[in-house]
């Protein structure tokens, strides 16, 4: 079987190398499960490229969710069945054509779109956590969050509508304002020196009681800059790749609390009840459709040097996926 593999930090178009391996037979207690998609996220090209909260042990196979099918089942297997459909999140290095594994890792899912079960569960489950357990939300709340078209953040947009809550979303270019609308955003802004301003004009008075931020740099000392007293902003992602600059007068004066929100900390600390909890909320709406992320395109592990460019251009419309 073919798998993705890498063996020093760099350009993932220069270091990411396909390798022929054995296929292995499922031991006791383990299932073989032939990859079907399996998505490139910011977070995997930063890890490969050095940028990552944590760093690779080589060699290293990256990939951290996706959906395959369960091909053999070994002794004392009885939960799953061959053909069963089943998420990979829970065994890394999923750009591969196979994987063998414990059975308890991998999550049987219901029947529905595989790719958009691929994506089941970085993304989505992101953004319900920031919701849910940051800063408490009731209906009618207005909150402000960057990087709007983001995987993360449409996922945002149709969970924080479907609650009543109501959404500023700040993007980078007019010509997303349909698209973010029609997700059901209430306000979308293009990013600018008088974002705060101008995000504070758009809720007719009401206060911004939190924030979530994807960007940093300039953009997150605006986000800061138009919440209303005793607020939260959460911050997950650096895509600007510079650090901001902290308005401590906002933090002082105006009580803002800025929180971190990482999840794969949150794997590591969550109980079973809270896994079972979330993943409770958002397989279901995935599975029925309720829930759902635009595909870019979709490559081959042979295209993989590819794969790994388009996901990183800016031009980029939806998710990059690998289809072994």
């Amino acid at each position: 079987m073919k798998v993705i593999e890498y063996n020093a930090i760099g350009n993932p178009a220069d270091v990411l190398e396909i390798k022929d391996v054995p296929s292995v037979a499922p031991g006791e207690g383990q299932v073989r499960v032939k990859v079907l998609a399996t998505p490139i996220h910011p977070s995997n090209l930063l890890q490969i490229s050095g940028n990552y909260g944590t760093m690779p042990t080589f060699p290293a196979q990256p990939g951290a969710e996706g959906v395959g099918q369960v091909a053999e089942v070994g002794a004392g297997v009885s939960h799953l069945q061959v053909g069963q459909h089943v998420l990979l999140s829970g065994v890394g290095g999923t750009w591969r054509e196979e994987i063998t594994g414990p059975a308890q890792a991998f999550i049987p899912v219901p029947a529905g779109d595989i790719e958009q079960m691929s994506m089941a569960v970085i993304n989505p489950l992101t953004a319900h956590l920031l919701l849910k357990s940051v800063q408490a939300l009731k209906e009618g709340d207005w909150i402000i969050q960057s990087a709007a078209n983001s995987a993360v953040g449409e996922y945002l947009i149709q969970l924080a509508a479907q609650r009543g809550i109501n959404t500023i979303n700040v993007v980078r270019r007019e010509s997303l304002v349909p698209q973010l609308k029609s997700l059901g955003a209430t306000v979308v802004l293009v990013d600018g020196p008088d974002l705060a301003e101008r995000a504070k004009a758009a809720t007719n008075g009401a206060d911004i009681v939190y924030a979530v931020d994807a960007v940093g740099g300039d953009t997150f000392t605006r986000m800061v800059q138009s919440l209303a007293y005793g607020s939260k902003i959460a911050c997950y992602g650096v895509l600007a790749m510079q650090m901001p600059t902290l308005d401590l007068m906002a933090v002082i004066f105006n009580d803002i609390a800025v929180k971190g929100f990482w999840l794969a900390k949150w794997f590591e600390t969550g109980s079973a009840e809270e896994k079972q909890a979330a993943f409770g909320e958002i397989i279901p709406m995935i599975a029925g459709g309720k829930l759902s992320s635009k595909v870019d395109s979709r490559f081959t592990l042979d295209e993989i040097k590819q794969a790994v460019t388009r996901a990183g251009e800016s031009n980029r419309d939806g998710k990059v996926i690998l289809t072994p």
